[in-house]
């Protein structure tokens, strides 16, 4: 049987490609690698794949993208071709964390095939909601992403532990040219083989679309060379102060990310040592980690960009918390002058921002129904290139990620999902993306993409091409500007794309090499874990802040049979049985937190709310993270632990800090001071602590900026009745706080 006579494949919606099924049917072999270049149907063989795990053994298939536009574009293409028996609106089901904790476990037990970002996932594993024991066959799209702490690596392998019968499908175009990453990407994901395809292979080729690379070279105007000039001036000065300090430093040149985190590794091995030179350095390196990003905008982004920039290092220089890095970049005469003459600078004087609407335009005009992808790094550049466009008659819109960063408000993944509908149906002809749109949406009807910039990225930069000649010729443009960082990146990226392509072709002939770095978990090991995860519910009790879901930390209590629930909690990051607060610091944080924001507030805040307040200080030697005298930090550990009555613990790293925390969870079990072996004890002291906490809950206040409202309004009600002008008069409440009050205060609910 081939796919396209598949009982649960409808036919005439698929075209049938041999290589699709070849690969398909080693697949369901065991657990697979597949690395095909893009647009050449990766998720036709998920499809297949799935089919077959569905009709052959039953259960459910769920696969995981990074973003919600691509798990709808996945959910869309599941609900055209896969044809399983039952209703259509049960059998199929998209979890992306908008919807309700009930009804994603609702929909989980009734779906035969779940489409879902990794991280909801993650959560409502750790949570307890459902588990993977019935997924027949997990799918990871965009597989390069698993190293590190990326939510794939942790459902992996609670899939392979957990599940009757795994397999694991993952697949990318691009997973790098490193063999180091590659052997973590197949040990994370418990990958038996690799199944390769490149362009030049004779079952392929027939599908592969001819994209026209054009690089467009522009000069840097005088206004950026004299900007240049200054900036440089400023990192060879700082590479002078870390030479005289005994630091290897490079000419400023060179100064690549690589060299600057060889610098960095020197200087913490320095801080390590107790060595003063070493936090001296660690401030300089930090200043020019951010006179090196200023020099990338001016090279690369503009004079409008990088006015944004230098404002910002003025704005946080003199900050209350700003640090000593901000503060010396911004009292420094030289950036008073560099800073002085961007005033001047009313309107955007790149070339590359001047050429873009003449280039957009006579595209548009050999061909209308044409769209186009521009794609540029930063935010700032997305919405000037948008609003140029706009400016001069031709139709573009923004795709950026769901984040707020700065003055500018992100777009919801709901928003992101329209967007890309409406530009794929033809509303609009140029989408303007930042890299949330690099990976894997498919939009048959684009032609042309545009790169703003290079990047030196070989993943980045192949993601980038494949959004165009995918169904077509596909046409790529990149905009590089001479004697600058641009032609460097050019010429990187290039060869990293290169040696990616011979890495893949060499991937065959060593896989097993490659294959024998993965070590699965032994069969004495997996019974081990499988008989964990079916004690799961009888596990020590632990409610999580939901902003602690970042660290390993629940990784591990999920692991170790913790019952979790994630809430948001006013204070703390963890809360065991009625009497324990847990607030969790890294060291730095700690040390950072003591320094640049309200740590004693904050855990006085716990203090004052609780029994049996924690703090766990997590990493290494906390005297050693900032140039701080050894007597200011004990102190503020003597105020913490006498004072406040606050339990201190140090702890090794997330995994130690997980174990400690089932302790505490564990003793406060077998004390009797569950949720089940004594009545509710009142969170709050007094009614003041109640309000406090609902003023604390607005984004952007904590406990300091609401203990100041409602001592100088009286009420909860005198603050929200309250104008604009009349909450700026509190200390600390700026123009964007009085704005988020007022706003949210009579915003309509939903």
């Amino acid at each position: 049987m081939d796919y396209i006579s598949h009982p649960f494949v409808v036919p005439e919606t698929m075209q049938k490609r041999t290589y699709q099924f070849s690969i398909s049917m080693n697949a369901l072999e065991g657990n697979t690698l597949v690395v095909i270049p893009t647009g050449l149907g990766k998720t036709a063989i998920a499809l297949i794949v799935a089919a077959s795990r569905l009709y052959q053994n039953g259960g459910k298939v769920l696969m995981m993208a990074p973003t919600k536009p691509l798990v709808e574009q996945h959910l869309r293409y599941f609900q055209t071709h896969l044809a399983i028996p039952g209703d259509d609106n049960t059998k199929f089901a998209m979890f992306t964390g908008e919807a309700s904790p009930d009804k994603r476990t609702q929909e989980w037990m009734a779906a035969s095939v779940i489409l879902a970002t990794p991280q909801v996932i993650k959560n409502d594993i750790i949570t307890g909601r459902y588990d993977l024991s019935d997924v027949s066959l997990l799918i990871v799209d965009e597989g390069h992403r698993a190293v590190g702490n990326y939510a794939y690596v942790f459902l992996a392998d609670r899939y392979i532990q957990t599940a009757k019968e795994p397999l694991i499908l993952a697949m990318t175009a691009s997973p790098g040219g490193n063999k180091e990453k590659i052997a973590d990407i197949v040990e994370n994901l418990h990958i038996k083989s690799i199944e390769t395809r490149t362009e030049n292979d004779p079952d392929v080729k027939p599908y592969v679309h001819e994209k026209e690379v054009e690089i467009i070279h522009v000069d840097l105007p005088a206004e950026l060379k004299i900007a240049l000039e200054d900036l440089k001036a400023f990192v060879r000065d700082r590479l002078n102060q870390l030479k005289q300090a005994g630091f290897p430093v490079i000419d400023q040149s060179s100064l690549s990310m690589k060299a600057l985190q060889e610098i960095s590794a020197i200087i913490q091995q320095r801080i390590a040592e107790r060595d003063a030179s070493g936090f001296a350095a660690a401030s300089i390196h930090a200043e020019l980690m951010k006179l090196r990003h200023a020099i990338g905008l001016a090279e690369s982004q503009g004079c409008m960009v990088l006015k944004a920039y230098l404002n910002k290092l003025l704005a946080e220089g003199n900050a209350p918390g700003g640090s000593k890095a901000s503060k010396r970049i911004a009292y420094d005469p030289r950036f008073m002058r560099l800073l002085n003459r961007s005033i001047e600078w009313k309107e955007e004087c790149h070339p590359k921002l001047l050429i873009l609407p003449d280039l957009v335009q006579s595209i548009l005009e050999e061909s209308p129904e044409t769209r186009i992808i521009i794609f540029a790094t930063y935010r700032d550049t997305v919405k000037m290139i948008v609003d140029t466009l706009q400016a001069t008659g031709i139709s573009a819109e923004r795709f950026v990620g769901k984040a707020n960063k700065d003055q500018e408000k992100g777009l919801s993944q709901k928003r992101q999902i329209a967007t890309i509908s409406r530009f794929r149906e033809g509303e609009f002809s140029v989408l303007v993306a930042t890299s949330v749109g690099e990976e894997g949406l498919d939009i048959p009807s684009t032609d042309v993409v545009i790169f703003y910039e290079p990047v030196p990225s070989e993943i980045r930069s192949i993601q980038r091409k494949g959004r165009t000649g995918r169904h077509s010729t596909g046409r790529i443009i990149v905009l590089v500007t001479r004697k600058t960082a641009d032609e460097t990146f050019q010429i990187v990226s290039r060869r990293r794309e290169k040696a990616m392509a011979t890495g893949m072709k060499n991937i065959v002939g060593h896989e097993k090499k490659i294959l024998q770095t993965a070590l699965p978990l032994d069969q004495e090991e997996l019974q081990k874990a499988k008989e964990t995860q079916e004690e799961y519910f009888s596990g020590p009790k632990i409610i999580i802040d939901d902003r602690e879901l970042v660290s390993k930390v629940a990784e591990y209590l999920s692991s170790a049979g913790a019952v979790i629930r994630i809430e948001r909690l006013f204070q703390g990051d963890y809360k065991i049985g009625d009497r324990i607060l847990v607030e969790r610091k890294t060291s730095r944080d700690f040390v950072d937190s003591l320094i640049d924001r309200d740590l004693l507030d904050q855990l006085r805040d716990m203090a004052r709310v609780c029994p049996k307040p924690v703090l766990i200080i997590e990493g290494g030697d906390i005297y050693a993270q900032r140039d701080i005298h050894p007597n200011a930090i004990k102190g503020a550990l003597a105020a913490i632990s006498v004072s406040m009555g606050i339990t201190i613990f140090q702890t090794r790293d997330p995994g130690d800090t997980a174990d400690l925390l089932l302790v505490l969870a564990r003793r406060e079990e077998e004390n009797g001071f569950t949720e089940r072996g004594s009545s509710q004890k009142e969170t709050y002291e007094s009614l003041a602590s109640a309000q406090e906490a609902i003023m604390s809950a607005f984004p952007d206040l904590g406990p300091k900026y609401a203990r100041a409202l409602l001592t100088a309004f009286g009420s909860l009600k005198a603050i929200i009745d309250a104008e604009k002008e009349d909450l700026l008069h509190i200390p600390g409440i700026g123009a964007k706080k009085a704005e988020m009050i007022y706003e949210l205060s009579r915003r309509p609910y939903p």
